[in-house]
């Protein structure tokens, strides 16, 4: 029997986005023309492979157990016809969909941007928000290169790789009335607080970490991006908690005083993931390769000031 691999992407975008109207958006066809496809997906497989419901279109049991089968078997083509591409990183004319959290779009991206801006001028970048759902990034489909975050329990089609650790650290405004060179256990339950509440681990991770030192917090005002914290802080008599390599840049800041936690709240990791069918791209494995050296060389210049 001939297949036709044409439909092999129609298949796993029906897996990963449960709706016609999603899946022909995220392959830029029309939706008539998936459903064509699908027709024939069936035909070819012998199953009716996604069921329609209330709230979305369900696999069957056999779509699960092909999926995987399916994902590795395009990932292996992709390998291999990327793989005998040439890749001249100052020649490439290229795009690429990263999508990162908050922090690291703050902390990271413009080190990766003045490296791509020296070393691969025609190399251009798309932002996409990292929220709590993967699959939005486009990670899990393959369309998004890069997601530069957290990550517990990824599905089996991303690679993780771990990039650094950072820590914690409390900001305050430069001329405090309370604060000289130090912050108490005492102060810091004696502050109020902002709170930075990204979508997303890190959230999760701060109030874990105060929880286990048994350390309290009264909150005055939550925002939703580090950007706002430090015009905030210079104007109160509030505490902002926020990792050291947003700590290192705010500290350039004089209205801003950045000091130690007043106990150990840990550490966490920056992660950067990516699906697996770019495994071995020539052009995705230096754009990693890069960024893997912008994160050592951030991390690095935050723990020697």
């Amino acid at each position: 029997m001939r297949y036709d691999l044409n439909l092999l992407p129609v298949f796993l975008a029906l897996m990963d986005e449960r709706s016609v109207t999603r899946a022909a958006a995220r392959l830029g066809i029309t939706q008539p023309a998936l459903s064509n496809a699908l027709v024939r997906l069936r035909e070819m497989l012998q199953d009716p492979l996604f069921i329609r419901e209330r709230y979305g279109m369900q696999p069957t049991q056999k779509a699960v157990e092909l999926a995987p089968a399916i994902a590795a078997a395009l990932s292996q083509v992709d390998a291999l016809v990327l793989g005998q591409r040439q890749f001249d990183p100052a020649k490439e004319e290229r795009l690429f969909t990263l999508a990162p959290n908050s922090y690291f779009e703050f902390v990271l991206v413009p080190a990766i941007v003045a490296r791509l801006r020296e070393r691969a001028p025609g190399i251009r970048l798309r932002l996409v928000p990292f929220g709590t759902d993967l699959a939005e990034t486009g990670a899990i489909s393959g369309e998004t290169a890069m997601v530069l975050g957290r990550f517990v329990e990824p599905p089996d089609n991303l690679v993780v790789q771990h990039l650094a650790d950072d820590g914690l650290a409390c900001v305050v405004r430069a001329n405090h009335p309370m604060i000289n060179k130090r912050l108490s256990k005492a102060q810091y339950e004696q502050l109020r607080h902002v709170n930075v509440v990204p979508p997303g681990k890190l959230r999760a991770g701060l109030f874990q970490a105060l929880e286990r030192q048994g350390l309290r917090r009264e909150v005055a005002v939550s925002v939703t991006h580090f950007l706002s914290i430090p015009e905030l802080v210079a104007a109160t008599d509030y505490c902002a908690t926020l990792p050291k390599l947003i700590c290192a840049r705010l500290a350039r800041d004089p209205r801003l005083k950045v000091l130690p936690t007043p106990v150990d709240l840990g550490t966490f990791p920056l992660e950067m993931a990516w699906h697996v069918r770019y495994r071995h791209d020539p052009a995705h494995q230096w754009l990693r390769a890069l960024v893997a050296e912008a994160a050592k060389d951030v991390a690095r210049g935050a723990a020697s000031r």
